[in-house]
């Protein structure tokens, strides 16, 4: 009886370890399952936006679609110019704007929340300033047309109902989040030694956070600088609803201008065929606007292990 039972108990020990085993070597299988498909999903993404864009310049020279200055896709076939330029100065006009509003607001509150809020203060706030990341684009958006900008018209009446300056402001609104919350994880991790060696010198809480904790979190702050300003590059909804759609080569914020992201909703919403011109400049559109977000972020790869401090 006891023999029965030892070799049921042994079987069952068996029968576990063996299950335990096959899981465990199942689980890496799993995993880079998981990594192949994100891998996959983006060379996917990469090989559709360069076999169209290689169609498109069958179409249209490559250099006329760089150093064009009128973008009229969505005119009748006689009028059609693919000069890509008057995009590219609307989509950086916004995005400048968006971050003369989001950098300072952002770095400025995560100084307060690292340096100077309360620990109960700082568990409050943060959360609080995260909710505006989770609002809809699009209720941005609204807001921008239906609240910012006639609020701005009151100040500059020549202003139109659709304008880059809007959209500005609502887009570095959206980013302040990003921005501030990287900047203050990074801050965060700065050694609470260095703060008191500073402070044993004489210095006050400013010229800490300024010239002490500021520089050595320096290259978290900057990638977050980047990061936030790739996603203002890459924002829709905002610019579509506030900004208008008129491609215009102008550094001007109150006049109506149109965005890479603007055009390829407009187009893509639009009466055109399929695999003409027009269907194929939304591909062109999209990959130069991955290039600039490509850019964006091996920037702010480069940068942080340039400027990483190791503690």
């Amino acid at each position: 009886m006891l023999k029965t039972v030892e070799s049921t108990g042994v079987s069952r020990f068996k029968k576990k370890r063996t299950w335990r085993t096959s899981w465990e070597g199942i689980i890496p299988k799993l995993l880079l399952l998981c990594a192949l498909v994100s891998i996959l999903t983006t060379v996917g993404i990469v090989l559709t936006l360069v076999i169209e864009t290689a169609s498109f310049f069958q179409d249209v020279p490559f250099i006329e679609f760089i150093t064009g200055t009128d973008w009229t896709a969505l005119f009748s076939e006689s009028q059609q110019e693919f000069g890509i330029l008057p995009l590219i100065s609307g989509t950086l006009l916004v995005t400048m704007g968006a971050a003369v509003v989001a950098i300072p607001l952002g770095l400025f509150s995560a100084i307060y929340l690292s340096e100077y809020a309360p620990d109960r203060l700082r568990r409050t706030l943060k959360p609080i300033l995260e909710i505006l990341a989770g609002i809809p684009t699009v209720v941005y958006g609204f807001f921008a047309f239906t609240f910012v900008t006639p609020v701005l018209r009151t100040f500059i009446p020549e202003m139109g109902v659709f304008n880059a300056l809007s959209a500005s402001v609502v887009v570095g609104i959206m980013i302040i989040p990003m921005i501030a919350s990287l900047s203050e994880d990074a801050m965060s991790s700065v050694p609470r030694g260095i703060r008191e060696a500073a402070y044993a010198m004489g210095s006050t809480r400013l010229e800490v956070s300024l010239k002490v904790v500021v520089p050595a979190a320096l290259s978290g702050i900057i990638a977050s600088f980047v990061l936030g300003i790739s996603r203002a590059i890459g924002e829709t909804m905002i610019v579509t609803i506030a900004a208008g759609a008129t491609p215009k080569l102008t550094l001007d914020p109150t006049e109506s201008i149109q965005t890479m992201t603007a055009y390829m909703v407009q187009a893509a919403m639009g009466d055109i065929s399929y695999g003409g011109t027009v269907y194929k400049s939304i591909y062109a559109v999209g990959m130069t606007l991955f290039v600039f977000t490509l850019i964006m972020n091996l920037l702010a790869q480069y940068i942080s292990r340039r400027f990483k401090e190791e503690y």
